[in-house]
């Protein structure tokens, strides 16, 4: 039998919503009502516009203005990828210490000086050095900035602001990228030149809209020890808060080793999809810049609302799920586009297209929840660093996985590149859920 109400709830007022949860509200709906995030784009946008610039230049002058064959640019660019790996963890371990903001800074500053001299790399040791410290850097600096994300934005509202920044990203890289079609349309060696150099100068740029960036400093308390007395004194021989550091966290390093999988989309994106549409398919080469056009369009258009259901950890596990079985079936796709005709393949490689970048804003959005959420706060620095690990691997080693295993093999080994994103997706919920048990508590 239920029970009425009583005469006092029933003819109550509503209550107004302060003006607190108001603006919270309001943020989440609209992530560019937030200076911080207003910041943050401007600082994005800047650098990636650059970032742009330089994709688009970098092989022309690295082969016309340095004359260097592509093996021994493909040589170079896998040693930086490599040692982009061991980039990520120690900077986001910097993060941790000195501030995410502060050193931000200091590697844009770093950054700006070795692209100032990829310009001026006269020799191949030169070279080989320099694309190692640029890849390093922008693995270090992609630690570090997840890591301010983390100090500047709150938790209620950071996956729809990542989605916003994410979107201003792709744009400014497309910015970037049209201006540089433009510098290779002039095809000169001094424009080359004063490309990199522009794409140098967009990282110092890049620090005006850093400097009004909020950020907090996070740090953990030491225990509390009682003294004689009945006085209290820091116990400076325990380690601050509970659990094991970021490279022993299991659980944690679990959901990376699946995120990582997962984010090989990009290497099918970028590698993959082109070298099997020129050299398997029918499909007109020009094609090629029409995927990749649809892809940077789609996701400046969707990422934001495919952020605003992933903001907790179980909505962000199952979207990442979701994420991972569409770009498996984006392979699948994909991989029936062999022994067509032009149109056809063109129409089943637009669609592989489709699938993929819905995958890739949907798992996007479930993965920056899981990358925060599961960590400690005092540690988002390192856990961000071994986060960005998985990822610089599977950039640096999916280029090769995807040339040597899957495109040699057509159908069969895109089917099976298919089967390895699916069970990935499948593993992660329960994956995330065990890490949510294990999560270090705070001390009090």
């Amino acid at each position: 039998m239920s029970t009425a109400p009583s005469s006092s709830s029933s003819t109550s007022l509503p209550v107004s919503p302060s003006p607190a949860r108001l603006r919270a509200g309001a943020e989440r709906s609209r992530p560019a009502a937030d200076p911080v995030v207003r910041s943050l784009g401007l600082l994005i946008v800047v650098n990636a516009t650059g970032n742009g610039l330089f994709l688009a230049v970098s092989m022309l002058w690295f082969t016309r203005g340095l004359g260097y064959s592509t093996g021994r640019i493909g040589l170079a660019l896998t040693l930086a990828g490599l040692c982009g790996v061991f980039a990520a963890y120690p900077a986001g371990r910097a993060a941790d210490r000195y501030g995410a903001k502060e050193v931000l800074a200091v590697l844009h500053v770093l950054q700006a000086a070795a692209m100032a001299a990829f310009a001026f790399a006269g020799t191949y040791p030169a070279f080989v050095l320099l694309a190692c410290a640029v890849t390093a850097g922008s693995r270090a600096n992609a630690a570090v900035r997840s890591t301010l994300y983390a100090h500047s934005l709150p938790a209620a509202t950071r996956t729809p602001a990542l989605g916003l920044l994410r979107a201003v990203n792709n744009a400014g890289i497309g910015a970037g990228a049209a201006l540089g079609a433009g510098v290779a349309a002039f095809g000169h060696h001094g424009a080359y030149q004063a490309a990199i150099l522009a794409n140098a100068l967009t990282f110092l740029l890049a620090l005006f809209p850093l400097r009004s960036v909020r950020a907090t400093h996070p740090v953990a308390e030491k225990p509390v020890t009682d003294r004689p007395g009945g006085s209290r004194r820091p116990n400076r021989s325990a380690s601050p808060g509970r659990g094991p550091g970021a490279l022993g966290d299991r659980p944690y390093l679990a959901v990376t080793a699946l995120n990582a999988i997962v984010n090989m989309l990009y290497v099918v994106l970028e590698v993959a999809l082109p070298l099997w549409l020129t050299g398997y398919t029918n499909a007109p080469r020009p094609l090629v810049g029409v995927l990749l056009v649809l892809n940077t369009v789609l996701v400046v258009t969707l990422q934001v609302r495919a952020g605003r259901g992933a903001t907790e950890l179980p909505a962000a596990a199952r979207a990442f799920r979701l994420g991972g079985l569409l770009t498996a079936l984006a392979c699948v796709t994909a991989a029936a586009a062999a022994h067509r005709a032009p149109a056809a393949a063109s129409v089943i490689l637009l669609a592989a297209v489709l699938l993929l970048t819905l995958g890739e804003v949907t798992s996007q959005a479930g993965s920056w929840t899981l990358g925060y959420a599961l960590a400690p706060d005092h540690a988002q620095g390192a856990y961000q660093g071994v986060f960005q690990t998985g990822i610089s691997l599977t950039q640096a080693l999916g280029p090769l996985a995807v040339t040597t295993l899957v495109l040699p093999h057509g159908t069969t080994g895109w089917l099976a590149l298919g089967a390895v994103f699916g069970g990935a997706a499948l593993a992660l919920p329960p994956t995330a859920r065990r890490a949510e048990r294990r999560r270090p508590v705070p001390d009090p």
